[in-house]
């Protein structure tokens, strides 16, 4: 990780508050432990490849401890182990559907074959046929097999020779080395829950036509709702100032719709009582509920009336929210790659994640073969202390994940700062994302490791608990339910806040190129003096970007009804539209999310040159003309600057804005 380190850091509290041409490393001993644990991730790795775990799942093994399609080495006590499978190349399972939820594996014994059976074996005779020409090996002989024993459908067949059973009565394909039977009623274990629950297998088979038959038409719409997503990034900015005070409207409506309808359940059961012919206990009920009833209306008042207070007073800061909606429309048109930023950051976890998953499995077969007492076969278990292997290895899935994203945020910070801080946007480099991702992998690794480092120290308690809680539903009282519950939502608000910190670090580290605690500290510092236009922003904001979702949603749905009303033979929708509709919304997540940020960056910046800049000569903003009015309207920063209304005039009607 390649990290050339310009002129050292500046020192002292003073600071310009701007991009830095010459910039500086930052939290470089970060960045060396986090290449240090990555190295460890890595010797993980190689220590499934050199035990043979990772050469087991790609190649398959049979139940002996054999590797197929390889020479092996004899286990002691094993008496079929270190057979010669060069030829047998596939695993064949003598019971596939056998299968064991709890410790996820097949209960089956598996065999090394040359071949997959390529047509349904019905008789015993057909399975004599298979195994005498396809288990090249005569060392095996007459199996013990309990577990088809205890299976009415199957019996062990024993003959001279190469003897081989097969629990498996139609024929397979070869996936992974593994032989799969394509008989789809062997798999009903698998969905006898959902068959179960939907108590209906013929529903089941007209919902999988159905998806299976409108395939086009689910393509269709999901590219649909990735267009509709990139659209709306754009055209938001029109149609910011529509989405906020819908937003607001809603709020005053919700929140006085609720006080009315309370005063009306309180009048009506008033008068009930009033007229009441009932018990003298009966009396007490109503009684009751019209005191409740009476408390829940004054609080929803009292509620609603200083709702409607902050919203009075509060309405010039929505239109810095509107303002800064129209700004980060402008962004994209300038800087369109940032619409891809969700692909590379997918991609990446993708990528991880996959990594992640197959050394997860390696690990699972790289113990130590051992025989097991209750069926003979082989298990591999791992020793102390290689069982901490597995704990290190999920530590590294939520860091690195971690990691990625904040990358994304940090580069995403760059580009958006230079976008803001630079006067004439017809200077922006041609490729402010590339020059963004290329500074914050030179210069900013450290921070961003440190950054998702304490995302993970707060989110691995968090898990802990959740897992806790779950294996433990039932079996706890009240008070440790309770407990277990508040201090998993204590550690989600924690993490949520941390995160939000994070973001406003990384934006402070890519204008001044200070390390993450000072960065922090500087982004708290702003945000604090911002306070109420912040809650502003991260309230209404949110919903009205969460409003844009829902109309994504809402489009590729109705586009997807009227598709499928043309398929009048797809008498089952629910499944298709569920699958589009549920695309639609992670898409729209995912670039909106990109939107979200692009705004908190925004206000930061804005922030910060309101507070440091106050337009006159020598120190004016570098703000957009937007931004500007805005700023004018809600804070009459005019009369408190002292700034000359020629000067304001040349500044709003410059053209570099």
């Amino acid at each position: 990780i390649g990290c050339k380190c310009g002129r050292g850091q500046s020192q002292g509290p003073a600071r310009d508050w701007k991009p830095l041409e010459q910039r500086s490393c930052t939290d470089i001993p970060w960045l060396i432990l986090f290449f240090l644990f990555c190295v460890g991730m890595g010797c993980i790795c190689g220590f499934t490849v050199y035990t043979g775990g990772a050469l087991r799942i790609v190649r398959g093994y049979d139940s002996y401890g054999n590797t197929c399609g390889r020479r092996n080495s004899p286990i002691k006590g094993i008496e079929l182990s270190g057979l010669n499978m060069t030829e047998n190349k596939y695993v064949f399972f003598l019971d596939p559907c056998n299968i064991d939820f709890l410790n996820r594996k097949i209960k089956s014994l598996a065999l090394c074959v040359s071949k997959c059976p390529d047509e349904e074996l019905k008789t015993y005779y057909d399975v004599k046929q298979f195994s005498l020409s396809n288990v090249k090996n005569c060392r095996y002989v007459s199996y013990t097999l309990p577990i088809c024993i205890t299976s009415e459908r199957y019996r062990p067949i024993t003959w001279s020779g190469c003897a081989c059973a097969s629990c498996v009565h139609s024929k397979a394909v070869r996936v992974l080395h593994r032989c799969v039977p394509t008989e789809l009623s062997c798999y009903a274990e698998l969905a006898q829950a959902f068959v179960s629950f939907v108590n209906d297998s013929s529903a089941i088979q007209r919902v999988i036509a159905g998806v299976l038959a409108s395939k086009e038409i689910i393509l269709g719409l999901c590219l649909l709702a990735l267009v509709l997503s990139v659209i709306l990034m754009v055209v938001i900015r029109y149609i910011s100032k529509v989405l906020v005070w819908i937003t607001t409207i809603l709020v005053i409506l919700g929140a006085v719709g609720g006080t009315g309808v309370l005063w009306w359940l309180y009048a009506d059961h008033r008068k009930a009582l009033d007229n009441a012919t009932t018990t003298v206990f009966g009396k007490e009920v109503v009684a009751d509920n019209v005191k409740a009833l009476l408390i829940y209306a004054i609080i929803s008042t009292v509620f609603t009336v200083v709702l409607l207070l902050v919203i009075f007073f509060m309405r010039k800061r929505v239109a810095l929210t509107i303002a800064l909606f129209h700004v980060a429309g402008k962004v994209f048109i300038h800087l369109p790659l940032l619409a891809l930023q969700p692909f590379w950051t997918f991609l990446g976890l993708m990528l991880f994640w996959v990594y992640w998953i197959s050394v997860f499995l390696f690990l699972g077969i790289s113990g130590t073969p051992m025989k097991s007492n209750s069926t003979g076969l082989v298990e591999f278990q791992m020793k102390q202390p290689f069982q901490y292997l597995v704990w290190y290895h999920a530590v590294g899935l939520i860091w690195i994940s971690e990691f990625i994203l904040a990358f994304q945020q940090m580069t995403i910070a760059g580009a958006v700062v230079t976008y803001y801080f630079t006067r004439n946007k017809s200077e922006i480099p041609a490729l402010p994302i590339v020059s963004s991702t290329w500074r914050a992998f030179r210069y900013h690794l450290g921070t961003v490791a440190k950054g998702s480092f304490i995302i993970t120290l707060v989110k691995i308690p968090r898990l802990i608990l959740t897992y806790l809680h779950s294996q433990l539903k039932g079996k706890e009282n009240a008070c440790a339910r309770c407990m277990l519950k508040a201090c998993v939502c204590c550690l989600w608000c924690l993490e949520k806040c941390l995160a939000f910190l994070n973001q406003n670090a990384y934006t402070a580290t890519a204008i001044n190129s200070t390390n993450f605690c000072t960065s922090a500290r500087d982004a708290l510092g702003i945000l604090v003096e911002n306070a109420l236009r912040v809650a502003t922003i991260n309230s209404i904001g949110d919903f009205a970007l969460f409003l844009g979702k829902v109309l994504v949603v809402s489009c590729t749905a109705f586009v997807g009804v009227l598709s499928l009303n043309y398929q009048r033979d797809y008498t089952v929708w629910v499944l298709p539209l569920f699958i589009v509709c549920l695309f639609a919304f992670l898409v729209a997540h995912c670039f909106l999310s990109v939107f979200e940020i692009v705004v908190d960056v925004l206000f930061l910046c804005f922030a910060i040159d309101t507070k440091y800049n106050d337009g006159s000569s020598g120190r004016e903003y570098y703000m957009d003309k937007a931004l500007m009015v805005s700023e004018k309207e809600s804070l009459g920063w005019l009369l408190v600057s002292g700034v000359s209304m020629e000067s304001v005039g040349r500044h709003l009607h410059s053209p570099v804005t």
